[in-house]
């Protein structure tokens, strides 16, 4: 059973939560603001140092398709940035991936907000892509392909995959197929790539794996969420360095990839199963979790270089807030979609 319905959010660190869901929204189109909530995030004390920390977070979304930004900020202390230059081989979450139809145009749109890092131009998949680097230090691929879920104006969709630099190429290839399903391998490929040329480390030679799904994903948000990839890219004759090395979760920069699930306790089980025990649960403090007008349940697995995959199983969001309208998830039938007009309504949340 395919208990995986879609990335969900890729969780953004900053250092001013509304400046970054201001930008990522004239940038990208991320202008549905599902939650906007201050709380402690007491449960993540494997990665905080063992001490409770106080935050803001925004999840934003794009209904175009494709998944969402969690801009998260500290409010009880200053995050920190990497201690060294990040170069591509270095390990974790290196860049995120944004869905286009219209690549060119989105190109003319993005080169208003970001630091170009690349043109326009084929990867080896065929398709055309370019990268580029936010004002915060983040670099993004806008890649073509992949269905939209709705038509508008922006010229680009939300979060369409993620690269992520490994140390073992095999172990992470098993880890992103058994745990998260994807299956696909579009690409395999060793070489000094041009397209990469740009990038901080780019002039190194890879090995480059593209992975997908081979089936459509299933569950409530998966006709929004879509197909996504996860690109694995590790470097030869080069000892990388983990982008979150002496650093917290919540620090600046990507501090995690989402999936929305169903069925977790199944998730937990076939995890354990795996050698990929959760790190972190929020069933530990009861069954639900609430995230200003959003509950659901969480948890976090590590990749075999202890990249951090967080998982959601979502039991309750707001459809229109304003009049208290929730929709409850728990009831429903996990693999059935949710209609299209109910998705669009997220635009009221």
């Amino acid at each position: 059973m395919n208990l995986i319905s879609g990335i969900q959010q890729m969780g953004i660190g900053v250092t001013d939560v509304a400046k970054g869901f201001e930008f990522y929204k004239q940038a990208f189109g991320m202008n549905v603001r599902m939650f906007d909530d201050t709380g402690t995030a007491e449960l993540m004390l494997p990665y905080t140092n063992g001490q409770p920390q106080d935050r803001r977070a925004i999840l934003a979304l794009n209904l175009r398709g494709g998944g969402g930004m969690e801009i998260w900020q500290y409010t009880t202390r200053t995050p920190l940035a990497p201690t060294f230059t990040p170069e591509l081989g270095d390990l974790g979450l290196a860049i995120c991936k944004i869905k286009s139809d219209d690549v060119l145009g989105a190109y003319n749109h993005v080169k208003k907000h970001f630091k170009i890092l690349c043109e326009p131009q084929k990867a080896p998949c065929g398709l055309q892509h370019f990268f580029c680097e936010d004002p915060f230090g983040n670099i993004f691929e806008v890649m073509e392909g992949l269905p939209f879920f709705n038509s508008g104006k922006a010229k680009t969709g939300g979060v369409a995959g993620v690269m992520v630099g490994v140390s073992d190429m095999e172990k992470s290839m098993k880890f992103y197929h058994d745990v998260l399903g994807y299956d696909l391998v579009i690409y395999d490929e060793t070489s000094v790539f041009s397209d990469l040329s740009g990038l901080v480390g780019g002039q190194k030679s890879f090995r480059r794996v593209l992975l997908s799904h081979s089936e459509p994903r299933v569950g409530p948000f998966s006709r929004l969420l879509g197909a996504s990839y996860i690109e694995l890219l590790q470097a030869e004759n080069y000892q990388g360095r983990k982008l979150y090395k002496d650093r917290q979760w919540g620090d600046l920069g990507y501090i995690h990839l989402c999936f929305d699930v169903k069925n977790m306790n199944q998730i937990k089980i076939n995890c354990e199963n795996q050698g990929y025990p959760f790190t972190v649960d929020s069933a530990v403090a009861g069954e639900k979790f609430d995230m200003g007008e959003a509950a659901g349940r969480f948890a976090y697995v590590e990749d075999p270089d202890g990249t951090l995959i967080e998982l959601v199983e979502t039991f309750k969001i707001p459809i229109l807030k304003k009049w208290g309208i929730y929709l409850h998830l728990e009831k429903r039938n996990p693999l059935k979609p949710l209609p299209d007009f109910f998705l669009k309504a997220l635009r009221f949340a």
